[in-house]
């Protein structure tokens, strides 16, 4: 219906306008009502038309010892009294939900030495994930390897059991480096990861004969993942792991790097890690997210995030708007912001540490 109304305004505009015809003699009555018929009558819908959303959350933490946790044991509701409606009902309803797994599925394993901070969760946790509608996850970064070998591969087991894929990790190389592909409304969409979050690498690269992570501190395979993804995919979404914890400032190499993996073929760049927002940027029209931060992952007061890339177009054209869901996380919930000028304050803030982005008042990231 909306397609059809598109059109009658626009032959209804092209009568009042473009034909000069405006206060028109009678004769010309039958011209008009042949053009608003054939436009109110049956439409062809235009080849390869598509339309549906893409959705991002940064940090989730399940491990058992944790403080998200303990507080999720004590809720009536579960991980619905954690998370507020309004960042469910979004993540629900996206096409395709994706979020970084923060922590390893496992109750074996022990915790590597030296490392501060190490989780783990119990594989029955994985049900959180399915009540928040996620679709996918991120297994490239710096604490699915926390407990060892065993848990990496048991964490592989319990989100296949749960049917949910995984991407940046695997049981060897060939599997950490090859992109997920889902389908939605016609279009192939290819999810591609790798990390260089650890000044000391303690979670190891899978190799031919061995599990681990897909690294890209050397981004020479992950390139070349990407390339293979551009060629078999609509679209192409890059999810590195990288930046330094808590500071909004890049670190060059992550803006070094996101141009090399869009000039790789990448249609969107999405990363994480930093436990904090980063900034936005655009190049070559290719949009940037430098940081989605905490989701739901300590008890700190953070700003949050979802990020919805709408995608939409047809054979002829194909466009891509990146629009802000605005959140909270405190207090160890996190909650919608509301509040128009609360939102505001959220976006400036996040305009100041971008770059050559505006954010409109309905969240909307735009390229000046």
């Amino acid at each position: 219906m909306k397609k059809r109304m598109v059109l009658i305004a626009t032959c209804l505009s092209i009568i009042a306008t473009g034909c000069g015809v405006q206060n028109e003699p009678a004769e010309n009555k039958e011209v008009y009502e042949e053009v608003i018929e054939a436009a109110a009558g049956p439409v062809e819908e235009v080849t390869g038309e598509y339309d549906f959303t893409l959705c991002f959350a940064g940090d989730i933490n399940f491990d058992e010892n944790w403080v998200t946790t303990q507080f999720l044991n004590t809720c009536e509701n579960g991980i619905y009294d954690c998370i507020d409606s309004k960042m469910v009902e979004t993540m629900q309803q996206a096409d395709i939900m994706w979020i970084n797994n923060e922590f390893t599925y496992s109750n074996g394993g022990q915790p590597l030495d030296g490392k501060a901070y190490t989780f783990r969760a119990n594989p029955e946790r994985v049900e959180n994930l399915e009540l928040l509608g996620v679709d996918i996850v991120g297994l490239a970064n710096n604490h699915v390897y926390d407990y060892g070998k065993d848990a990496l591969l048991d964490t592989f087991d319990s989100l296949q059991q749960a049917n949910i894929p995984y991407v940046g990790a695997g049981r060897d190389l060939a599997e950490a480096s090859t992109p997920v592909y889902m389908e939605v409304d016609g279009k192939t969409v290819a999810f591609v990861a790798a990390s260089r979050a650890e000044k000391y690498k303690m979670t190891p690269q899978a190799t031919d004969e061995e599990p681990g992570i897909l690294r890209c501190y050397d981004t020479e395979i992950f390139d070349q993942e990407i390339a293979e993804a551009d060629v078999n995919a609509d679209i192409v979404v890059a999810l590195p792991h990288w930046g330094t914890e808590y500071s909004t400032e890049l670190e060059p190499v992550q803006s070094e790097t996101a141009r090399e993996y869009i000039d790789a073929g990448a249609d969107v760049v999405i990363g994480a890690h930093t436990h904090c927002l980063q900034g936005f940027e655009f190049y070559k029209d290719v949009p940037i997210v430098y940081s989605l931060g905490n989701y739901w992952f300590n008890e700190k007061t953070l700003d949050t995030m979802l990020v919805n890339i709408h995608c939409f177009g047809n054979d002829e054209e194909d466009h891509m708007e990146v629009i802000i869901t605005p959140g909270l996380q405190s207090n160890l919930k996190t909650t919608y912001v509301s509040d128009p000028e609360d939102q505001r304050k959220l976006y400036d803030r996040l305009e100041d540490i971008s770059f050559g982005v505006e954010i409109n008042d309905d969240g909307k990231v735009i390229q000046k």
